[in-house]
């Protein structure tokens, strides 16, 4: 796919959107971005900025026109269950308003991104999820965000329908980098840094740069299959070998503690934390949803990607890295 190509982009001044957009630019595409305030200045030149929204199926059948492609990045992060209603909205409307808004219009593929969350997570520490995993719904039920990506992810497949209409789904782990403006994704390096985690959590995490997934919705364009998911990480690591790896990196201290695996123990903390936030006139450290969400292993196998779409990742160390050191160029920490 090296001839030019007309492309819509949706979420294109996210984090990861972002980086979708600057790599089909860089390759000589004509990139439409679809947005819904002023992006000035946000996106390389050359973009073209369509003002819309993806709940709004006019707007983004306009933007579309003319497009080969969509490569649907729009979506909220939130791990605040008081959001359930809102995240539904974005991303399982969201989704279906797009891709149908986008096949009237002509477009012949969409690339979705969603996250390898709805897949990888597990209470088993030797437990590392691939494509072939079944759902853990008994544990992303609890959880709005994921469990409204999982829904989407299903709407989206359900309208593959090649050669007429064809969907891939890329789904990353916890996207870090340099740029999260929005501080959507590397809020948790964030809280280290800043002294936010009192104790190291039980469970496992998994991470890959926003900039290598993007390269890889480029690279399920180009060549994943239809009615297919690729999840996409660099690394999967301990939660203590996390922070051991920031404290080696960023020279502040990881905590000493280290916290049973326990739901009851997350729970009876946040409600502790919150009790001593509203005593002291502070904001919570912590919440509860994120910490019963450490307590369990997110680990991911990304061959599939490696193998089918030739994706490969950056040293994770380069990401953590200058993740910190965006952070502090920005002044988003102070640690």
């Amino acid at each position: 796919m090296s001839k030019r190509k007309r492309l819509l982009v949706t979420g294109a001044t996210g984090f990861l959107g972002r980086y979708v957009t600057e790599e089909l630019a860089l390759r000589g595409h004509d990139v439409v971005a679809l947005v819904r305030g002023d992006a000035a200045g946000a996106l390389p030149a050359g973009v073209v900025l369509a003002r819309g929204d993806v709940l709004d199926a006019a707007s983004v059948e306009a933007a579309a026109a003319g497009c080969e492609a969509v490569f649907h990045c729009a979506g909220k992060v939130s791990r605040d269950p008081a959001d359930a209603e809102e995240l539904y909205e974005v991303h399982v409307t969201g989704t279906k308003t797009v891709l149908d808004a986008a096949r009237k219009a002509g477009v012949r593929r969409a690339v979705v991104a969603s996250t390898s969350g709805t897949i990888a997570v597990s209470e088993d520490p030797k437990e590392v999820r691939d494509e072939r995993a079944a759902p853990p719904v008994d544990l992303i039920g609890r959880w709005p965000y994921y469990r409204s990506k999982l829904y989407a992810e299903m709407a989206a497949l359900e309208r593959n329908d090649p050669p007429a209409f064809e969907v891939v789904v890329v789904s990353p782990t916890l996207l870090l980098g340099p740029g999260d403006v929005k501080s959507s994704s590397t809020s948790d390096v964030a809280d280290f840094i800043d002294g936010r985690i009192p104790v190291l959590p039980g469970g496992g995490i998994s991470f890959v740069d926003a900039r290598d997934a993007a390269n890889a919705m480029v690279l399920a364009w180009e060549s994943g299959r239809p009615g297919e998911r690729y999840l996409v990480a660099a690394q999967n690591l301990t939660m203590a070998s996390f922070c051991g790896k920031l404290e080696r990196l960023s020279g502040v201290k990881a905590p000493a503690a280290r916290a049973p695996r326990s739901l009851l123990l997350a729970r009876v903390g946040a409600a502790l934390d919150r009790a001593l936030a509203t005593r002291t006139n502070t904001k919570p450290r912590f919440d509860e949803t994120s910490l019963e969400m450490a307590q369990y292993f997110w680990y991911v196998d990304s061959t599939k990607a490696k193998e089918e779409l030739g994706w490969a990742p950056r040293d994770p160390q380069d990401t953590l890295r200058e993740t910190i050191a965006d952070l502090r160029d920005r002044g988003v920490v102070w640690g």
